[in-house]
């Protein structure tokens, strides 16, 4: 096999954009593998529109915004691997491959992305009391069904979780002819974006029950229906609060989980928060020479995002390959989920290296009205801006100037106050 000097792994939205972008920053030896039949990862099957909006401003389905960039890198001199598992990766950036053609063999890049994405959290997960009937699926899993194999799971349904997935297969599923009974939410407020319940659920008259879950379901070869029951604070069944709804299908939109068995392997430094590896604002990893981007790295709720997290991971790839970079880790500053902020990204600054600005991700803890996003260094406050109302399910975004941090600080904090 040739060497490369740069080894993309995963061939959907962020790999594709991460691709284009390390080649015109002048790194023509790139490989992307993936261990699919096709290029776009799971965007082939979300068929639905609402993707570009940022990017390209117009709506776009899943499977149009992946080929826009599949025709970019196609233009491109970039090697695809379809059909290819990497099978082990280790602390040198030696990769184990695997295919049909090829049998197994090594490659040792100079750089590595990580662009896996991400999984859906499987009902075992969830302890849910019942025995094992069929009918029980994913939501991605009946997506898939329903979009790529032209199979229905059933017609009359019901959703655990409110995520976005969740949410677009309720009006999949009702347009397609089934009857969704209803959405149920453990939390007091949905984990999908606020466009997504109102043109999903409201346009559909699709009940949505907060603070309420699964308590049992009722069936033996296939599910005949499930035991509804509310919630506490602490997230405990209300005895007494149950209530049987009849159906033959319950789709499970718990919460995405980054593909990071890989990540482990190699011993890079996981965020117990995210999931996802710990990252700088260059998005390396703890493993010098090895960047993630994406959902591999934490869950987005805009593939916009993810194309531009990846640009910006593959432009400082293309630096570390062509010697640009200054040796990570030698002034570490520290990004702190302050108070109400659920995990902030990158998870630290590396002074050194920084850009005149950069763009920290973060998510709050709990649906919060009008307050103030707070940023502090060390304790002097940097950034103050007001909010009306922060959600869980709505990514946020704030630019931190580097003229505004103290090189011999130790820590950056972001917090909401009221």
């Amino acid at each position: 096999m040739r060497d490369y000097d740069l080894v993309i792994i995963g061939g959907g939205p962020a790999g594709l954009s991460a691709a284009v972008r390390a080649y015109d920053e002048g790194i023509k030896n790139i490989l992307i593998v993936e261990r699919d039949n096709k290029l776009g990862g799971i965007l082939n099957q979300c068929i639905h529109n609402g993707f570009g909006l940022q990017r390209f401003k117009e709506e776009l389905t899943g499977p149009e915004y992946a080929q826009r960039f599949i025709v970019e890198v196609k233009k491109r001199d970039i090697d695809i691997m379809l059909n290819t598992i990497v099978m082990d990766m280790h602390e040198d950036k030696t990769l184990l491959l695997m295919n049909e053609e090829n049998g197994m063999f090594v490659i040792k890049p100079k750089a590595i992305i990580l662009a896996m994405g991400c999984r859906e959290r499987p009902r075992g997960a969830l302890n849910t009391p019942g025995s094992r009937p069929a009918g029980v699926y994913s939501a991605g899993t009946a997506q898939k069904l329903v979009n790529i194999d032209g199979y229905m799971p059933g017609k009359k349904v019901v959703i655990l979780g409110s995520g976005d997935i969740g949410l677009i297969m309720a009006r999949r599923m009702t347009l397609e002819g089934a009857k969704v009974e209803c959405v149920a939410e453990l939390m007091p407020f949905s984990g999908g974006l606020k466009r997504n319940i109102v043109q999903c659920l409201h346009d559909y008259d699709i009940p949505l029950y907060y603070s309420t879950t699964i308590s049992g379901i009722k069936g033996t070869e296939r599910v005949e229906g499930v035991y509804l029951s509310k919630v506490d604070e602490h997230l405990k069944v209300i005895e007494g609060s149950e209530q049987f709804i009849e159906c033959d299908t319950i789709l499970l939109s718990v919460g995405l989980l980054p593909e990071n068995e890989l990540t482990k392997e190699a011993k890079i430094e996981i965020d117990p928060k995210t999931k996802g590896a710990v990252v700088s604002d260059k998005l390396m990893t703890s493993v010098d020479g090895i960047f993630a981007a994406g959902n591999v790295l934490h869950v987005h709720d805009l593939v916009d995002f993810v194309s531009e997290e990846s640009e910006l991971a593959a432009e400082n790839a293309a630096k570390y390959i062509k010697g640009e970079f200054k040796k990570d880790g030698s002034h570490k500053i520290d990004l702190v989920a302050g108070d109400c902020i659920s995990y902030t990204l990158p998870q630290y600054i590396d002074y050194d290296n920084m850009d005149d600005s950069i763009i920290v991700k973060f998510r709050v803890n709990n649906v919060y009205p009008s307050r103030k996003i707070a940023v502090y260094n060390d304790d002097k406050c940097i950034l103050s801006r007001k909010k009306r109302v922060l959600a869980p399910g709505e990514m946020e975004l704030i630019k931190l100037k580097k003229e505004d941090i103290d090189p011999n600080s130790k820590k950056v904090t972001i917090q909401l106050e009221e």
